[in-house]
């Protein structure tokens, strides 16, 4: 993967860099520049690709953001800013003459309001501990990546993140009021706020999944939920994937909105079976649906699902009885991205198609396999569509990644031509960032350069991610 080349003079300006990055800090080791310590810096989930950093910067409030990307701007260094480093799609990727900007002492909760419903962090919080600060008040934060154990807000803004749950209540920017954000000069501004919605210009919805081009997050006012009455879990097992992918098409048809349905298929299934002991059925594939409410609107809901799965004889079919049970369910879901890598390395895709062509397109990957000579296990949040292809390969063997790569192309090119798009809730990064051009015309990606080129003229923040590389250095070199 080609990154931009390292300009020979900010590597010789670093000493004198890196002792003005020193000056504007609180903490002594808020400065990283010893390569053997940068080198934990080096990638991110996407670990096939690294690059050390010229140095790493980690402030500890808006206003240290802001000193240090002052000097950035003025001495021309490039800036990565790094949430928690989950980013599958290489978003957080460093370049070698640039340094990493890593929100993670940016941690605390700064207002919880549950009148109106919403919750003021600072966006190196993990997306799990902003429910674990609402909780016993008996809200939520909906937005529930299967990394958000780790994964700060910082990052699920940049790269818009959804996760199980995002069927009924949506992905991060409809659950985004508000953030504090600062320019690449330095400047500080606020967007949005706790309210339903801002006047003017929606800036809100263009920072929301920009991948850290036009600024640097460092507060965001989220929306809280109150709890549901209760939620059940139904487990169902299929013959085929396609019978699974038509069964899902179904249930959306027929105007049921569970808060999740869940995808996994029998690659997927042994893995995590072995891992967590879900005691999931022996099946090509599964479905994990679930729905809230009260327990008459539970009962109802899932009868009605049931209906639909038994048109397509499914080989089991589990209704939770109880909290452990549906602990259960979920366990082996929330684990299999950890699961599979222990089989061997992968590449984790984020394709979005629409949910009818589910069938298809699980029948094309598996198809694709075959040609390819590589395994695929696929997981994903198949109720909006939203698939995640685990392309397995040996990191060790020579043309296993670049094949890996080609594969996962092809998918993503698929997921284009049947109506989807390159990107659900990963982001583009590097990953994606060669086949923009796939879903965009020219004109288009002009048109979103022109954005950037407002909010961050000389072209600094997170190079090389998101736009075609010779589109970038054409613009940085303007």
């Amino acid at each position: 993967m080609e990154m931009p080349r390292p300009d020979p003079r900010r590597l010789e300006a670093k000493a004198r860099i890196v002792a003005r990055l020193r000056e504007v800090v609180s903490r002594e080791d808020a400065v990283i520049d010893e390569e053997h310590e940068t080198r934990a810096y080096e990638c991110d989930a996407l670990t096939a690709y690294r690059c050390p950093p010229m140095a790493v910067v980690l402030p500890s409030s808006t206003e240290e953001v802001s000193a240090v990307l002052k000097i950035c701007h003025e001495e021309g260094v490039p800036v990565v800013p790094r949430g928690s480093g989950t980013s599958l799609a290489g978003g957080a990727l460093p370049v070698a003459d640039g340094i990493i900007l890593g929100v993670s002492r940016l941690n605390r909760v700064l207002e919880i309001d549950t009148d109106n419903r919403f919750i003021r962090v600072e966006s190196g919080r993990t997306n799990l501990s902003v429910t674990g600060a609402v909780e016993e008040e008996g809200f939520f934060y909906a937005p529930d990546p299967s990394s958000q154990l780790a994964c700060a807000i910082a990052g699920n803004i940049a790269m818009n993140s959804g996760g199980a749950h995002c069927l009924k209540y949506g992905v991060t920017t409809n659950n985004l009021m508000g953030v504090k954000m600062v320019l690449m000069d330095g400047t500080i501004v606020e967007l949005g706020g706790p309210y339903l919605d801002a006047g003017g210009l929606d800036l809100l919805g263009l920072v929301c999944g920009s991948e850290g081009q036009l600024g640097v997050v460092t507060e965001a006012v989220l929306r809280i939920l109150p709890k549901p009455e209760g939620a059940r879990p139904i487990l169902m097992g299929f013959d085929s994937n396609e019978v699974a992918g038509a069964c899902v098409s179904d249930i959306i048809r027929a105007g049921i909105l569970p808060v999740a349905i869940e995808f996994m298929d029998r690659p997927c299934i042994e893995a995590t079976e072995a891992f967590a002991h879900a005691g999931y059925p022996d099946c090509e594939a599964l479905l994990i649906v679930e729905v809230e409410g009260s327990d008459a609107e539970i009962d109802e809901q899932l009868n009605l699902i049931k209906q639909i799965a038994r048109r397509h004889n499914p080989v089991a079919l589990r209704e939770a009885k109880d909290a452990d049970e549906a602990a259960r369910i979920w366990a082996g879901r929330k684990a299999a991205f950890g699961a599979m890598g222990q089989i061997n390395d992968y590449m984790c895709l984020d394709g979005t198609i629409p949910v009818s062509e589910l069938p298809f397109v699980l029948r094309r990957i598996g198809e694709m396999s075959k040609e390819f000579g590589l395994e695929v296990g696929n997981v994903f949040h198949a109720g909006d569509g939203n698939m995640h292809p685990l392309i397995l390969y040996d990191a060790n063997k020579p043309g296993d990644l670049e094949r890996a790569e080609a594969f996962g192309a092809e998918i993503l090119k698929l997921c284009v031509e049947v109506g989807g798009c390159l990107t659900g809730e990963h982001g583009v990064g590097v990953e994606k960032r060669d086949l923009m051009g796939v879903q965009f015309s020219r004109a288009d990606l002009e048109a979103q350069m022109r954005l950037k080129d407002v909010f961050d003229p000389a072209w600094l923040l997170n190079p090389g991610k998101v736009f075609p590389l010779d589109v970038t250095e054409a613009r940085r070199a303007a």
